[in-house]
């Protein structure tokens, strides 16, 4: 038992720490600050890890706009991304199921954000793989509290617009204990 135990205990931790860096290698609008990204993981506390009245704005692929502000009141589950990135690309079917559990919650929302600015071609990859996951574009500069240079990177709002979680490289998100996190936020007043 043992023997199986460690090589996964390894596995998984070299996957929650990998990621692929310089985000912003083909969209001017993100911007890659020299401030150093932290991993974290949910906690059982509700209080923000970062306070803040966020104005950001991202464009889905009919070109609607979708701005921070009016998802106020909603946990907000963001996700940047990119087709050519392999830790994106894995942790994509655990953010699939994540998504599927919470499909008729209108108390969260989900924004796969695509830092290449490629709508299209990321809309078809993930029509091509059987995704069921909103994705969108960066439609105003990102804050390195949101994105720091590295991705994928998810960061969770709580229902006043503050960070609640922030996880810079892949990660396994069909877990209970994230799951839990999100129903804690999405339950908090």
């Amino acid at each position: 038992m043992k023997k199986i135990l460690l090589p996964a205990l390894i596995l998984i931790t070299s996957l929650s720490f990998s990621a692929c860096g310089n985000a912003e290698k083909k969209n001017a609008e993100v911007t890659n600050d020299s401030t150093t990204a932290t991993a974290t993981t949910p906690s059982s506390s509700a209080e923000p890890i970062t306070e803040g009245n966020y104005q950001i704005s991202f464009l889905d692929e009919k070109g609607n706009s979708v701005d921070l502000k009016s998802l106020k009141g909603k946990v907000v589950f963001i996700n940047f991304w990119a087709t050519w990135c392999p830790p994106c690309i894995e942790e994509l079917p655990s953010i699939n199921n994540l998504r599927n559990g919470y499909k008729d919650n209108d108390n969260i929302v989900f924004l796969m954000v695509d830092v290449d600015s490629e709508i299209e071609q990321s809309t078809a990859f993930m029509k091509d793989n059987s995704y069921d996951l909103p994705v969108f574009i960066p439609n105003s500069e990102i804050p390195s509290e949101f994105l720091a240079g590295a991705i994928p990177t998810t960061v969770v709002l709580d229902k006043r617009g503050n960070i609640a979680e922030r996880v810079e490289g892949g990660q396994d998100y069909d877990t209970q204990e994230i799951k839990d996190r999100l129903n804690e936020l999405i339950q908090a007043k």
